[in-house]
Formats: structure tokens, sequence, C-alpha cells
């Protein structure tokens, strides 16, 4: 197959493309950076919600994947960053709407990226949210909203849709998981926190194979959660990561010190959590490899 991937340079599109690259599948990276990525071929684009010449890539494209949007976790949240990082998922997500509507030749499906901070943000884990729960109506909660809003014209032209709100995707050198590991490195690693907060995870593993199976087998359309069944409170996450890095687990970092680090952004994303099952991903056929977050934790980190 020929896959495009939008913002295919950040750490999940290069896992993902490695993986496609390593099956002998073609990649087009499209991307506002010039890096190189093994194995694939990287062409610029604007994603400002219209097109352009790299429109022509996505119309040569068996299949879409969209993983553009600024790191949600990169800076401080001020009001102009918060639409910032909303501009980058529509406008990019409208950009490939344009594109694909104006191909002669369409894609046979699309996967848009999401997240399971569409559910809101909780203080513990009494309240299961699947693939048919309402969106929270916090800041994360409306964006991904909107997010997936942007998307959702390209059902109306002919391509199968998917939209996959990913949990915490677990890998050592990037993502969530690496910025969590200096404090155990130093004895100081816990909980965050009351602890009580559930964190939605999934390996890395998991995640390239769910996302390779929803681009190849057509009865997946819709919404799917990319994470384990089993999502854990924030106390056995910790337990998890200083277990697979032999060192204790022990010392919660409080709630008012990452409020004062991080504002805002420590209170959706920190402080508080959601417990996200992947009710429709298992219905739909798809199988874990790595369930259970101690055996995943130690697999990431190894």
């Amino acid at each position: 197959m020929r896959i495009v991937i939008a913002g295919g340079t950040g750490f999940l599109g290069q896992a993902l493309t490695a993986q496609l690259v390593k099956d002998r599948h073609e990649v087009v990276i499209l991307s506002r950076s010039h890096r190189n990525i093994s194995g694939a071929r990287v062409v610029a684009w604007t994603p400002d919600g219209s097109t352009g010449a790299w429109a022509s890539e996505v119309a040569a494209a068996d299949a879409v994947v969209n993983l553009s949007g600024a790191g949600i976790a990169d800076k401080r949240w001020s009001d102009a960053r918060k639409a910032e990082l909303l501009e980058s998922r529509t406008k990019s997500a409208q950009s490939l709407v344009e594109a694909i509507r104006g191909a002669t030749r369409k894609p046979s499906v699309f996967v848009q990226a999401s997240a399971v901070g569409y559910y809101g943000a909780y203080e513990d884990g009494r309240q299961t949210f699947d693939e048919h729960s309402p969106a929270g109506h916090d800041f994360l909660g409306q964006m991904c909203v909107q997010w997936e809003a942007a998307s959702l014209p390209i059902a109306g032209l002919g391509v199968r849709l998917i939209t996959i709100r990913n949990g915490v995707v677990l890998a050592r050198h990037d993502g969530a998981l690496e910025r969590m590991l200096p404090p155990f490195y130093f004895l100081v690693g816990g909980p965050v926190a009351s602890g009580r907060q559930y964190m939605s995870w999934i390996s890395l593993d998991d995640w390239i194979a769910l996302m390779i199976w929803a681009i190849q087998h057509e009865q997946v359309t819709g919404v799917i959660n990319a994470t384990s069944p089993n999502p854990v409170d924030s106390k056995t996450f910790a337990k998890a990561i200083g277990r697979a890095v032999h060192r204790p687990s022990l010392f919660p970092v409080p709630g008012f010190v990452l409020r004062l680090m991080f504002g805002e952004m420590a209170q959706n994303m920190l402080i508080l959590g959601q417990r996200v099952v992947p009710k429709r991903t298992q219905e739909l056929g798809f199988q874990f490899k790595h369930p259970d977050v101690f055996e995943a934790m130690r697999v990431a980190l190894r």
C-alpha cells in the first residue's frame, strides 16, 4: 500500500513509519519540517485549511493517516497556546479534507488521531468510558470534539473514516512516559497527586498494530479507543514504572506543586484522568498483545 502520514515526523509517526516500511509499504510523510525519516519520503506541506502542491500525494494514496498537531504538553497553556493547539489540529484536518475532495482517485481509508481527553478529566475512576460515552466539558474534551469534527466531511466523500482516541503510549525514548522517568532514577518517583486518578494507556507495540489493523480491515469504521482494556490508577501506574526500572515508587508529587509548575495543563493532564476502555476496538476484533501494565511497562523500559 501507499500510505501518507500527515505529521509523521513525531514520536508516533516515526514508530508507525518504521513498521510500515518493514512491512514493505510505501510511506510518504507530510511535514512542516525537513527531517529525513529512514525509508520514507518527506514532503513539505502547510496545513492552513487549504491545499497545495502536496495534495497530489494524497490523491495517489491508498490510505491517509493524520497525526498532525502541536505537542499538547510541550508548553504551558496560555490562551494563545490553547488556540494554537486547537488550530494546529483542525486546520490540518481541513487541509486533508480539501485535498481528498479535489482528488479524482480518493484513498480508501482515512485515519484521524484524537485522544482520550475527549471524555473529560476526573479525580478518580468511578466512571468508566467507552467509545459511546459523551464528551467532557473541559478544554481537552471540547478541543477533541472540534478536532474530530474537522475530519467528518471525509466520510461523505466515500472514504472509510476511522477516528482513533489515543491513550498514553508507553515508550522509553519519547512521549509522556519519558517525562515521568527521571524522578524514579533519582529514587523519588511515585504517583501523581492523589494517586486515585486513572491512566488510560497502551503499549507502543499495540498502538502500531492497532493502526495497521484498522487500515487493513474494512469492518473498522467510526471511533475506536487506542487504550489497553485494563486502565489503572496513578498509584498502580507508578508502581509499574518502579518495578520495571528497579526503583521505589513511594513519593507522590503534590498537586499544588504541579499546578505551580504547569498551570491549567497540570489539572487537565496530570492531577485528573479518565478510565477508558476499548469496547468497540475489541468488539471489532482487535487483540491486545500487552494488556497488563506491569508486563507492558517491562517491555517499554527494557
